[in-house]
């Protein structure tokens, strides 16, 4: 891989933010060069045009790395889901003009096509903060010392589970919880990926007992995104072996999950949340309806993706009070933050972290207090809220940046990308793919790297890591 990187080439990447900016007179127009202006970042990143990607590996056996699966999951989600909710402004409702007559809103059409440019600029620079540090291959610290890594992988999956349920158990320390939950998920996907080809049958069957007990915990959870996740995961890691047999398989599975999840989560809430129904029950209930549906399934499936698959709607809110009613945050945010990283098993008067970031949300009117819905901003909304598009640009860039640093550290601590990125970083980094408040974030991450130096230090001292 070509370590130099020209600083013009990566001023490509905010010509449609420019563009967009500076066509911003015309809301309808602006909106869709910032919006295809997402699709061109994916383009020139992608197929190498700004930074080659790394050539240590195919692309098919590094796609957990930042530059790839990161982009896709968190800018796809963040920047290009935004065109149905754009859509429904114009009044179309299932892809059809409700009414030739429709009054089109001006003031929310311009707004809509203002956080889009946000958007925009914010992809840009996430994709800079990767590109910048991007330095392949990896110096490795570290080497395996295994005679199988997929029997590594697989006991790692095995451990990780009772961990987290022993984190759970102790008192301010259930973030621990959640993040060797989340490495149990991915460690025993990864195994059940080698376990297959090597025709490994006690490791293939404990392997699908933990996917499918993992899947199945999404299934009850109420939410679409770990399902989809469940999903995607394990046809990324079965790629490199089964390229035509993924694609055929799982590519469809994920569009009839976009097309079915919505009816699924609706039907499992209402009766899980709001009727004292069983999860088993509720969970019958909601596949039920999402395989037979009635007649307002179009409205549901439309529902979802106007005002749930993207989070514009809440965008726009915010951008209408910041700062016309309420100044920007400047460092609060990141003052805030620094109070939720301190483990409550410390600070048991500490603030709650959901009532820290619901504040903003209050103030902004986005919903009211006593209200039992939660409406947790973005992560690029709150680099919004704390200065304007320079707060987009500067929080964007070190989120890209970061998270590129920790996947190549995670490389340099375990010996190379399968169990450094594959496993340790998008087992306890999985925070990055989606991208929350900014105060779960630094949390989430902070004490997921003091994680991961701490299983570097045990393989350390059990001589399954030795220095190169």
């Amino acid at each position: 891989m070509n370590r130099q990187l020209s600083f013009e080439r990566l001023i490509i990447l905010y010509i449609p933010w420019a563009l967009s900016s500076l066509l911003s007179g015309d809301a309808l127009v602006s909106y869709y060069i910032a919006w295809f202006g997402s699709f061109f970042i994916f383009f020139v990143t992608l197929t190498g045009r700004i930074r080659p990607l790394p050539d240590d590996l195919s692309i098919a056996a590094q796609l957990m790395r930042p530059i790839l699966l990161v982009q896709i999951i968190f800018a796809g989600y963040t920047c290009c889901t935004s065109i149905f909710y754009f859509l429904n402004v114009l009044g179309y409702d299932n892809f059809s003009k409700l009414d030739t007559a429709y009054i089109v809103d001006v003031n929310k059409l311009q707004i809509t096509a203002q956080c889009q440019r946000y958007y925009c600029l914010g992809h840009a620079a996430f994709v800079s903060g990767i590109i910048c540090f991007m330095k392949y291959p990896v110096k490795l610290k570290y080497k395996v010392e295994t005679e199988s890594l997929a029997n590594f992988i697989f006991y790692a999956a095995v451990i990780s589970l009772p961990l987290s349920i022993v984190f759970l158990k102790v008192p301010g320390l259930s973030q621990f919880s959640n993040q060797f939950s989340s490495l149990s998920f991915i460690a025993g996907t990864l195994a059940l990926a080698f376990a297959i080809p090597q025709k490994k049958q006690i490791n293939t069957w404990i392997c699908l007992g933990l996917y499918f007990s993992n899947f199945y915990s999404a299934l009850t959870s109420g939410f679409k995104e770990p399902i989809i996740i469940s999903v995607l995961v394990l046809g990324i890691f079965l790629y490199p072996t089964y390229k035509k047999l993924v694609t055929v398989i799982f590519v469809p599975a994920l569009l009839v999950l976009f097309l079915l999840l919505p009816t699924y989560a609706r039907i499992f809430r209402q009766n899980a949340w709001g009727d004292n129904v069983s999860s088993n029950d509720a969970t019958q209930l909601a596949l039920d309806a999402a395989l037979n549906p009635d007649d307002d399934l179009d409205e549901t499936n439309w529902g979802f993706l106007v005002y749930r698959i993207s989070e514009i709607d809440m965008f726009t809110l915010f951008v209408r009070s910041t700062p016309a009613k309420i100044d920007y945050y400047g460092t609060d945010l990141l003052k805030q933050s620094a109070i939720v990283i301190v483990p409550r098993i410390f600070w048991k008067d500490k603030p709650s972290t959901e009532d820290l970031v619901m504040e903003r949300v209050y103030d902004a009117g986005v919903i009211y207090r006593g209200s039992r819905v939660s409406a947790k901003p973005a992560f690029i909304v709150d680099a919004y809220l704390s200065h304007g598009g320079l707060g987009v640009f500067l929080f964007m860039f070190a989120y890209g940046a970061i998270a590129q640093l920790i996947s190549l550290k995670a490389e340099s601590l375990f010996g190379g990308y399968m169990l450094g990125t594959a496993l340790i970083f998008s087992g306890l980094f999985q925070i990055f793919w989606r991208g929350l408040s900014l105060e779960f974030i630094i949390n989430s991450v902070f004490w997921s790297y003091v994680t991961m130096l701490l299983i570097a230090w045990v393989l350390r001292y059990k001589n399954i890591l030795r220095p190169v």
